[in-house]
């Protein structure tokens, strides 16, 4: 079992080189038979690499189809994000006077899980998970069903992003002080610093993802 992980761990490192500087576009089907060959390994310690670069946001796996690379558009990511602004803060403001002590103790516990689990490296696959269920905890009071739908269909599209943003551009203290930021000023029921917070976080993920893709283009192009 040693011996996979090991093995393992360098097709996920050899490959997350791969994707980020350009080999495989996004959409391309990794098939686990030929890259075991590339690599001259079995299927087994395969597998556990793609499942970890999913772990990261950088492969995902499709019913049916198997693993094939994320879409990392640049034109997509700040589409994603910007309707993300547009449509949790205009949520925010309709909750957050609507807060209860019960959403905001929620709240405050989801958060701490998700400090736990950021802290500790561990449960990576749960830290977007966990993400979403603090915001949406925040939104529930909104009583606004379809805004909240189209949040949560939002989110899940920005999954693998938000997983990169984390992973990648070592800022994870930056979006819990942030996170803890915007739960007091919900408690406060300041919605004018909540939103503008609120913006700025999303956004400032978005550019933390767009700089990490423009700086692996550019070691790419490097001579």
């Amino acid at each position: 079992m040693a011996t996979y992980k090991t093995r393992a761990q360098f097709v996920a490192d050899d490959l997350r080189g791969r994707i980020l500087g350009g080999e495989f576009k996004g959409g391309t089907q990794l098939r686990q038979d030929a890259l075991a060959r590339d690599y001259d390994v079995s299927r087994i310690p395969v597998r556990e690499a793609l499942l970890t670069l999913e772990s990261e946001g950088l492969v995902e796996f499709h019913a049916h189809r198997g693993a094939f690379t994320t879409e990392l558009s640049v034109a997509k990511i700040r589409e994603l994000f910007d309707l993300r602004v547009l449509l949790e803060t205009y949520v925010l403001r309709h909750a957050i006077n609507g807060l209860t002590d019960a959403d905001l103790k929620k709240a405050e516990d989801i958060l701490l899980k998700y400090d736990e689990a950021l802290n500790s490296g561990g449960d990576i696959d749960n830290w977007s998970e966990y993400n979403f269920a603090f915001h949406q905890a925040l939104y529930a009071p909104a009583d606004l069903p379809e805004t909240l739908s189209l949040i949560s269909q939002l989110n899940t599209k920005s999954d693998r992003y938000i997983r990169m943003q984390l992973v990648y551009t070592q800022e994870i203290e930056k979006a819990e002080r942030e996170h803890h930021g915007l739960l007091e000023l919900a408690r406060q029921r300041d919605a004018d610093k909540a939103c503008e917070l609120l913006k700025t976080h999303i956004q400032e993920a978005c550019e933390g993802i767009v700089a990490l893709l423009d700086e692996r283009a550019k070691q790419v192009e490097a001579p």
